[in-house]
């Protein structure tokens, strides 16, 4: 495991957790799980496995600071700064180069900050197992969620042959990737037991992943070798504040991975969620007798399967059912569970506003 690296990936925006996550606090700084934020939790799930000083962040330039103190064992200078958005793809790039900068023999695990793992112990094994078969073959290696109902929100990966590969974790040939579905094609995915949920997760060698690149996204890998090329963390930051505007935004799935025919996936068993809206976050805690989640301050009164997480106030149901109810300090949130995922569509409009900056 001397050569296995982390790179965390921390740049995302959190949407559909407005109004408590915008573009100051993102998701992956609320601590609404085990009291610590969610960014915190992911480092920490990579104690014994991976040291610090090979753990990467690669995070927007506003918001190197809060992610230095959430990941406060992370060495500092291992926390880059993206200049603008550019979705996955450019990220990942910068990631592969910076640990060739280190390491040319380097196993680079691409991870996320705002996932939850029930079994960590699972997911460590999991990883290991990833990085082992990623090492000895000149596969990119992707980790896929057996899926628990037919789930629109997140994409798939198409499996293939099952493969020896000598490990404890089951791995299989991945045929495609698949963008989110709607309901008929998932409820098929479900039932045919050969889709999985992507995880976003991958896991590959820095030269077969700057092949891939040079192969399917040649802007990408020209970034990647020129974050190589740099000799210290200013130049790399140089590098980057040069190239980045230019750069389309473009996730890692379309660079690459719908292209490439050497991936292979890890069956991860060890309970994924990547709690991307406010629905999903009912699982993770204990209901009342009406089936209420209540995060904060909330008296009910013949009120039945809600969502409240209330900050700094009483939030007070009556003959409320199955809604979502969101206080913040600076905006509320009301609306049905099935139509949660709206939210991003309305951070738009509000955006617009006069004000709007304020809200979002």
């Amino acid at each position: 495991m001397k050569h296995a690296y982390v790179v965390i990936l921390a740049g995302g925006s959190g949407e559909r957790f407005w109004p408590l996550s915008t573009k100051g606090r993102p998701k992956q700084f609320i601590s609404l799980f085990g009291g610590r934020p969610l960014l915190s939790l992911a480092v920490e799930r990579l104690q014994g496995l991976v040291p610090p000083e090979r753990i990467f962040i690669i995070t927007a330039e506003r918001l190197v600071e809060d992610t230095a103190a959430a990941a406060w064992n992370v060495p500092r200078v291992n926390i880059i700064g993206e200049p603008c958005k550019r979705d996955t793809a450019p990220a990942i790039a910068v990631a592969c180069g910076i640990v060739r900068q280190r390491d040319t023999e380097g196993v680079v695990c691409i991870l996320t900050a705002d996932q939850l793992m029930s079994d960590v112990e699972t997911f460590r094994l999991t990883l290991t197992d990833a990085i082992k078969v990623a090492a000895r073959q000149d596969a990119i290696v992707t980790i896929g969620i057996p899926p628990t109902h037919a789930a629109t929100g997140f994409g798939y990966i198409e499996t293939g042959a099952a493969l020896e590969t000598r490990t404890v974790t089951l791995f299989n040939k991945a045929k495609r990737f698949v963008e989110k579905p709607d309901e008929y094609t998932a409820a098929r995915y479900l039932e045919s037991e050969r889709y999985y949920w992507n995880s976003g997760m991958f896991i590959w060698r820095t030269g077969v992943m700057l092949k891939a690149l040079n192969e399917h996204a040649p802007d990408l890998g020209r970034l990647c070798e020129e974050v190589t090329a740099a000799t210290s963390g200013e130049e790399t930051q140089a590098v980057l504040s040069r190239i980045y505007p230019s750069l389309r935004a473009i996730s890692i799935d379309y660079a690459v991975m719908e292209h490439a025919d050497n991936i292979v996936m890890a069956r991860g068993q060890f309970g994924w969620d990547d709690v991307g809206s406010w629905p999903s976050v009912a699982g993770h805690f204990s209901a009342d007798l009406d089936g209420n989640v209540i995060i904060g301050c909330c008296e009910q009164r013949e009120s039945q399967n809600n969502i409240v997480v209330s900050e700094n106030r009483l939030t007070a149901l009556i003959g409320v059912r199955g809604m979502v109810v969101i206080h913040s300090d600076n905006a509320t949130l009301i609306c049905p569970k099935e139509r949660a995922e709206e939210v991003k569509k309305l951070i738009r409009r509000i955006a617009e506003r006069p004000d709007g900056e304020k809200y979002v």
